[in-house]
């Protein structure tokens, strides 16, 4: 066990920061890690956002639920998905772009580079002692976030990362097992097989929650999701992403 994997191993959300703020240069480390994530065919989809202003971070906050550790951090970072420079390029090399980058696959392209390199930055970020925490929820008002950050067209903020010295830290959720996720040769299609790994799971994560919690919490995983999932959220999606020039051709 090296100390990449004992970091990755003990990755966990942080939703509690002390009032400490990153430095330059720990900003400017994060996100030269970042960019030395894998890219498909060195297309480097993907722009970063950094955010210190306190009101901004309250406006994205607000947008993403009201979830205060998006205002108290030492850094919130933006990842988007940003294919308006290669847009330049064509213009640049007079050449006829729109038709790929309005593709399903380069839009693919655009949120693989982003997460991979937002990946990048968390492992980095915990490196360094710090804790982060994913923010889908300012997906949940795009357009306002778009003119919050000025975004041009063709480029989508996917999701933020608060970064931090931790002031609390929780207990490590258990994920899946490896051998419900890890399938070799060919997927696991004997359906007995994948729904006692998923009764099993259940069970692990009920006691999880029933030990963090003093008993106030069972739920099962299946249950979480299903209840989750049964809601329709963010359905205007696919029509902001055609609006902002990304068409999935």
């Amino acid at each position: 066990m090296n100390e990449v994997i004992t970091t990755l191993l003990n990755h966990r959300s942080i939703r509690h920061f002390k009032d400490q703020q990153l430095s330059d240069e720990q900003i400017k480390a994060i996100v030269s890690c970042a960019q030395a994530a894998s890219t498909s065919s060195f297309i480097q989809a993907y722009s970063i956002i950094g955010i210190k202003d306190k009101e901004k971070k309250r406006k994205l906050a607000e947008i993403a639920g009201n979830q205060e550790y998006v205002v108290e951090n030492g850094h919130l970072f933006v990842f988007c998905a940003d294919l308006f420079r290669h847009e330049m390029i064509g213009e640049i090399e007079q050449k006829e772009v729109a038709s790929s980058i309005e593709s399903t696959e380069k839009f693919m392209v655009a949120l693989i580079d982003a997460a991979l390199a937002a990946q990048n930055a968390a492992i980095a970020a915990e490196s360094m002692g710090l804790g982060i925490c994913y923010i889908g929820g300012i997906r949940n008002k795009l357009d306002e976030v778009k003119n919050l950050l000025k975004t041009p067209e063709r480029v989508i903020p996917l999701f933020g990362m608060t970064v931090g010295y931790p002031e609390k830290i929780n207990d490590q959720k258990p994920r899946l097992p490896q051998e419900h996720v890890y399938h070799e040769e060919e997927y696991e299609q004997d359906k007995s097989v994948y729904l006692q790994q998923l009764q099993d799971y259940d069970q692990v994560i009920s006691s999880y929650y029933e030990e963090r919690t003093g008993g106030i919490r069972k739920d099962r995983w299946s249950e979480q999701m299903a209840n989750m999932l049964e809601k329709q959220t963010r359905m205007y999606m696919k029509e902001f992403v055609q609006k902002n020039k990304m068409n999935l051709r």
